[in-house]
């Protein structure tokens, strides 16, 4: 279990996030598109798993937008924004927001990534839905950077997850 903050007051996941130099753990969530996409799906590039509480906040809105940005001249690395948002409302802030440069995943089916990954929100008023974290996995699958982030309302450390993509 980890201990986060939510403009000030205590709350907690579920577990750690993996260890770096750990194989990640798999997933199954579903894209814009509805299907399921899984780890394997990405393999041979390299990940930043942007995971956000909902892509209808300011916070989660920025980190998105700032990961769009970086992508654009990136064609060994792929952008994952992950949340419980539905598909429909994630595709509908890509295009409204211009963000053709990331993959937008959703949890809807069910929250095994958010447990496997030690990120589920166990109490308080986000209960059930994900910490902000930035997990960075290389073309092998193994786990090279992680920062949960340790105020919700705060954006994550950019420079220190695009560094790790070098």
């Amino acid at each position: 279990m980890s201990t986060i903050t939510l403009k000030g007051t205590t709350i907690h996941t579920n577990g750690e996030l993996p260890k770096i130099g750990a194989k990640a753990p798999d997933f199954s969530l579903a894209d814009a598109n509805l299907d399921d996409k899984t780890l394997a799906d990405f393999r041979g590039k390299k990940k930043l798993l942007n995971i956000v509480p909902s892509l209808d906040t300011p916070v989660c809105a920025m980190s998105t937008k700032k990961f769009n940005e970086y992508a654009k001249n990136r064609n060994d690395t792929v952008m994952l924004m992950i949340s419980a948002d539905l598909p429909f409302a994630m595709n509908r802030f890509c295009t409204s927001e211009n963000a053709k440069n990331v993959v937008t995943l959703s949890m809807m089916r069910d929250r095994h990534f958010a447990k496997d990954y030690g990120v589920l929100i166990e109490d308080g008023p986000l209960a059930g839905i994900t910490a902000r974290a930035v997990v960075v996995i290389d073309e092998n699958d193994k786990v090279k950077y992680t920062q949960l982030v340790p105020e919700i309302a705060q954006e994550p450390d950019y420079d220190k997850a695009i560094a790790a993509l070098q």
